[in-house]
């Protein structure tokens, strides 16, 4: 199943990490961290989240994530799938709400593989 092969991968940046603790990107972040995970916070609005340095987009990270999770709308989605397509990041962790007809198809298009989950359940 394409959702335990994804958790297998120890590498993940949050598009849409954030410091707000009641916001599903400040739980994800938290908790891919409590598991284990090399994880990268994803927001151009911040400069840290959690007391980590927080990256503006998934080029600036210092390696390439093997899994992307996905909080944040389609509309701003869109751009961070093309830019994954361009580093050759194939892994999208989709979370509810992030995903509608026109992700999926860029997905289809750019050859990458979605998983539609929310991690907080998986990693219970």
């Amino acid at each position: 199943m394409l959702e335990e092969e994804m958790l297998e991968k120890k590498v993940w940046a949050v598009v849409g990490a954030n410091d707000n603790p009641g916001k599903y990107g400040n739980m994800i972040y938290k908790k891919l961290k409590r598991h284990g995970y090399t994880v990268y916070p994803i927001n151009p609005n911040y400069e840290t989240i959690e007391g980590d340095k927080c990256y503006p987009d998934l080029s600036s990270l210092p390696e390439k994530p093997q899994v992307i999770d996905m909080v944040v709308s389609p509309k701003r989605g869109a751009a961070v799938l093309e830019e994954a397509a361009k580093l050759g990041i194939e892994n999208i962790w989709l979370q509810p709400g992030t995903h509608n007809d026109n992700i999926m198809k860029l997905i289809g298009d750019r050859g990458l593989t979605a998983v539609q989950a929310c991690v907080l359940v998986a990693l219970r």
